[in-house]
């Protein structure tokens, strides 16, 4: 490290910041709103340089990208969820650098995050809808083709503009709202890198960090591979829960997951109960409603396939909506992102000295890069995927527009509850895309082809966007350079683009995404069951996307958030419920003194060991997956009625667990 000061005597640098020594810890400030003329001091002084992108963090950081691509796209397509590589990634690097001895690791642990993460967001976007051409192939043959450069070029070109597109938008998300945000991903990853930024001042944090993880991780593992207790609670599991369903189309669910409830703790109350009432909204009110009095058809259906089939369509159009409120919403920080790439493109911003801790990309970089890539889109959908110019044009404008607009979208969602609906809004964009092409010819299956190798750059762009907010996020806190991140980001995206393309050629033919065993790919397969009607001649919902559009803009106008409520019917009941459980943790532990500063120090304590918990649940998440991918199986010999009851019994125990650590402070 050098320890250099670089005091430059700019105006937008604030003196507070230029202390002598570096905390400890994460200040008391971190993850609250501050207050007039207080400023927020990272871990690493802003006005220092240190070791940030050296040969060893550069490689290390590839070396996870390529494994976690990989992990994530078999784990993805075998079961539909696609776990943050983030935070596993910074539990790995924390670990190599204290096996190696390395001395103020910090700033190389967050590049080798930064570069590893891309994995799990390009993974996001390219299984989410690229697997649908394989899917289509078995109803339409030779008609539809896929290689493995579309697929790379649809990533690539796709994770490209989700960063470009984003980097106007840092100082806004990621300083001026500090505080405002919870980023639940972003603080657990935080958490896990300051533990081993200082061995000797942060050994207790580390230490509480550690056992959190270690009990979420363990906890998580066996139930995802032994299922000695039920890792969704439902009500269908007694005789009278089933005959609730069955008469009235009525069901609780409740994931009893640790990571999910660290989640719920770190989003805190407000949201998840935003986020649960859109959820028991569509599975108490819509479901019931259709499965008893609609159709004969409904009325067959189960509530799941209800839900999967219709009243999930409404919370794609409302989060359609609540995107374009967003957009609406975010105009004037989308006028001001541009007008700073303008004046400093034009050369107004010249000279401007900003301290290494805020210090991007140049705006004329940006844009000049941005130029390029959207060169390089339109080529590619021009020779490689459509073949007619205009018609590539088109689809050209409608990826720019998208993609940059729903961009704030993407980085609020994961700001607000650590989930994307990438895939809601995939699906959206290529039901509008498709209405688009087959209005100008483009359809049958060469339009399926366009219309999903282009919501491959979309969903890809969003995912990463939303991805990215992590990490630049992570790096304030932290205190690391956002020129790097954005500099070295690009480079994971190419070896995580190719590694993704590679993977999903060889579990198709390894595998299959239709037939007996094959890979499940529940998004690819809903957005083949979307596009086919549309391209070759079907119908579609619009009815219910038009329900969940007015409905979202109705809750803008009561002041409820729009995107938090549609999210939540969006996102099955059984991965809602944990939220508001950790939610009513995190209220409960910050409301029993009369003393705010003993309030406040028991939530922080419970924010590290919720992070534990994620932390945890993620890596051991790696871990279960590798085990069914080598062929274990465990059959459970319990009667599922017991492991229902085992479930309440450890999900309570866990529940007390993060209860009782977190009161063990005072105000001292």
């Amino acid at each position: 490290m050098s320890t250099k000061n670089h005091h430059n005597g700019a105006d937008d640098i604030p003196e507070a910041i230029y202390q002598d020594a570096d905390p400890i810890s994460l200040p008391e400030n971190a993850f609250r709103q501050l207050g007039e003329d207080e400023e927020y001091r990272p871990l690493m002084h802003p006005a220092r340089d240190y070791a940030e992108v050296t040969p060893y963090s550069v490689s290390m950081g590839l070396i996870l990208a390529v494994v976690f691509s990989a992990a994530a796209a078999y784990l993805g397509l075998r079961v539909g969820q696609v776990f943050e590589a983030a935070i596993p990634i910074a539990i790995i690097a924390v670990g190599l650098s204290g096996a190696l001895g390395k001395k103020n690791p910090l700033g190389q642990n967050v590049i080798i995050q930064s570069i590893g993460s891309c994995s799990g967001v390009i993974v996001a976007g390219a299984i989410f809808t690229l697997p649908a051409l394989f899917i289509l192939q078995e109803t339409l043959g030779d008609q539809i083709t896929v290689s493995f450069i579309e697929i790379f070029l649809s990533s690539l070109l796709g994770g490209i503009l989700g960063i470009l597109f984003f980097i106007p938008f840092r100082k806004y998300f990621v300083k001026d709202m500090h505080g405002k945000y919870p980023f639940p991903e972003a603080t657990a990853t935080t958490q896990v890198l300051a533990s081993g930024a200082n061995a000797k001042g942060s050994g207790k944090q580390a230490l509480t960090l550690v056992v959190a993880s270690l009990i979420g991780g363990v906890y998580d593992y066996i139930v995802a591979t032994f299922g000695w207790w039920a890792e969704v609670l439902t009500s269908t599991a007694t005789q009278w829960g089933t005959s609730l369903a069955e008469k009235t189309r009525l069901v609780f669910s409740c994931n009893t997951g640790a990571a999910l409830l660290g989640l719920g703790y770190i989003v805190g109350l407000k949201y998840a109960f935003v986020i649960f009432a859109g959820s028991i909204f569509v599975w108490w009110i819509i479901i019931p409603l259709m499965g008893t009095y609609g159709s004969p058809e409904l009325q067959a259906l189960a509530p799941q396939a209800i839900f999967s089939d219709y009243a999930r369509m409404i919370g794609i159009g409302g989060i359609a909506m609540a995107g374009v409120i967003g957009i609406v919403k975010s105009w004037p920080i989308i006028c001001q992102a541009v007008g700073l790439a303008g004046r400093e493109f034009k050369g107004s911003a010249e000279g401007v000295k900003t301290v290494r801790w805020q210090r991007d990309l140049s705006m004329k970089h940006v844009i000049f890069f941005i130029g390029i890539a959207l060169v390089a889109v339109l080529v590619f959908f021009w020779l490689g995927v459509i073949g007619t110019f205009w018609q590539a044009l088109v689809a050209w404008v409608v990826v720019t527009v998208i993609a940059f607009l729903f961009t704030t979208v993407a980085a609020n969602a994961i700001a607000i509850v650590g989930s994307n609906p990438v895939s809601g809004m995939t699906l959206m964009t290529l039901i509008v895309a498709s209405a688009i092409f087959v209005s100008i010819g483009l359809s049958g299956p060469s339009g399926i082809v366009a219309s999903m190798v282009i919501g491959g750059v979309v969903c890809t762009a969003l995912s990463m966007a939303g991805g990215f907010v992590t990490d630049l996020k992570v790096g304030y806190w932290l205190g690391s350079t956002p020129r790097k991140q954005e500099s070295w980001k690009f480079l994971g995206t190419f070896v995580s683009a190719a590694t993704v393309g590679g993977v999903i050629l060889l579990l198709n033919n390894v595998y299959g995404f239709t037939g007996d065993n094959a890979l499940v790919a529940p998004q690819a397969n809903a957005m083949a069951k979307v596009i086919e009607p549309l391209m070759m001649g079907g119908n579609t919902p619009w009815i219910l996307y038009m329900v969940g559009a007015i409905l979202a803009l109705i809750l803008n106008w009561l002041g409820v958030p729009a995107l938090a409520f549609c999210l939540g019917m969006f996102i099955p009941l059984h991965l809602n419920t944990p939220m508001l459980v950790g939610g009513a943790v995190s209220w409960w532990v910050g409301s029993r003194s009369k003393d705010k500063a003993v309030n406040d120090a028991r939530r922080d304590r419970g924010t590290l060991i919720s992070s534990g918990l994620i932390a945890g649940g993620a890596l051991f998440g790696v871990f279960a997956a590798l085990t069914q991918f080598v062929g274990f199986h465990y059959e459970n010999p319990i009667d599922p009625l017991v492991t229902q009851i085992l479930g309440v019994i450890a999900y309570v125990a866990l529940i007390a667990y993060v209860a009782w650590d977190s009161m063990r402070v005072n105000k001292q």
